[in-house]
């Protein structure tokens, strides 16, 4: 399958199927030498794994990592790092009967329109669960930066109706509540708000909102592979998003230049700062010193417990009603997802950024 890498200097492979005995991701180009354990990979990977609140599938999965390679002694050795998790609890009777038809707001009719085959157990390779390399991945990326100074604050900005206003967020609550939302009254609104969806077997989707700090300006690369260009991508790929918008985004056509421009100021210690942030931390595609902003919009979870109209794969209209174990929202466990793809995208283009320059050569060579 084509597709399933990311990355230029710092690269990764993720694989396995949702209902396989395994999935994990390689990761090549890490530098050696950064300190690394499978305790550091797991923290991430406990913040998506199922079964952890009312509100999302009660899959019960330790989701435990093992690093198979490219780690000794508690550090990277600058060979591929092999990371594996098994699958424990899947339950693949429980899509015998929708094998036979196209499940909407899925990928099942796309995938056999493709390969002429595909894996109805819990929607195979394009399941959420393929994200878990994902994650363990961000986790090595998300050291790599913290060595740089950089960090990445994400939480959902809002779920269904319910929204956080700027002016409420508080990053200490994001963790108190089972929603990452960054206010608790937000999230006790927004509890309330999914409570019913879960009555009416129906769900919801949300923004999830990310903030990257310690960024040094000139970082990305112009043309094809701009930082915000990158970052659309990365986030993009991931299955529930549907949209991607940074700084001021889609406000930003309702806007005039006199407004939407950043002025720029000294600091007075020879940096430019910005008395705005309107382009989100990039212009040109390049990073300009600022926090690097974006939203990511997760549509509703497709498996509903309502009635829907499909077709089988003799193209017969039916009625499906689809059972087994899903989220009622899936923001709460996409909020990391959408942390792992920045750091991945971000340790990758500070990687590229060392090329760009004679006197950054020259450093690394003295």
């Amino acid at each position: 399958m084509a597709g399933s890498n990311l990355g230029t200097i710092l690269k990764i492979s993720t694989w396995g199927e949702s209902h396989g005995k395994a999935v994990g991701v390689v990761i090549d180009g890490c530098p050696a030498g950064l300190s690394l354990c499978e305790e550091d990979i797991q923290v991430f990977l406990d913040r998506r794994k199922p079964g952890t609140s009312p509100y999302s599938t009660p899959r019960s999965e330790s989701d435990t990592v093992q690093i198979l390679s490219g780690v000794f002694e508690g550090a990277t050795t600058g060979t591929p790092i092999s990371l594996l998790v098994q699958n424990e609890d899947y339950k693949s009777e429980d899509y015998d009967e929708i094998s036979s038809c196209y499940r909407p707001g899925h990928a099942d009719y796309t995938y056999e329109a493709k390969y002429g085959i595909r894996d109805p157990r819990g929607g195979g390779r394009s399941s959420g669960r393929e994200t878990v390399g994902r994650v363990a991945a961000g986790a090595v990326a998300s050291k790599l930066l913290a060595e740089m100074g950089v960090s990445i604050l994400t939480y959902a900005k809002s779920i269904g109706p319910v929204s956080v206003s700027d002016d409420e967020i508080d990053p200490d609550e994001i963790t108190k509540n089972p929603l990452g939302m960054p206010s608790a009254s937000a999230a006790k609104k927004a509890m309330e708000y999914l409570d019913a969806c879960r009555e009416k077997q129906d769900s919801c989707g949300g923004v999830v909102e990310c903030v990257v700090t310690g960024l040094p300006a000139g970082i990305g690369e112009p043309v094809f592979d701009k930082l915000d260009a990158d970052l659309a991508k990365a986030i993009l790929s991931i299955g529930a998003v549907k949209g991607f918008e940074i700084g001021d985004g889609f406000t930003a056509a309702k806007s005039t230049g006199s407004k939407n421009n950043d002025a720029f100021l000294p600091d007075g210690e020879g940096r430019l700062i910005k008395e705005t942030n309107h382009a989100g931390g990039t212009l040109g595609g390049i990073s300009d010193g600022s926090p690097v902003l974006f939203r990511a919009a997760i549509k509703p979870t497709p498996s509903i417990g309502i009635t829907q109209q499909t077709v089988d794969k003799n193209g017969q209209p039916t009625d499906i009603e689809i059972t087994g174990r899903h989220d009622p929202v899936i923001v709460p466990r996409a909020i990391v997802v959408v942390e792992a793809m920045t750091a991945l995208t971000l340790a990758d283009l500070l990687l590229l950024n060392t090329s760009s320059r004679m006197d950054y050569l020259k450093k690394v060579y003295e």
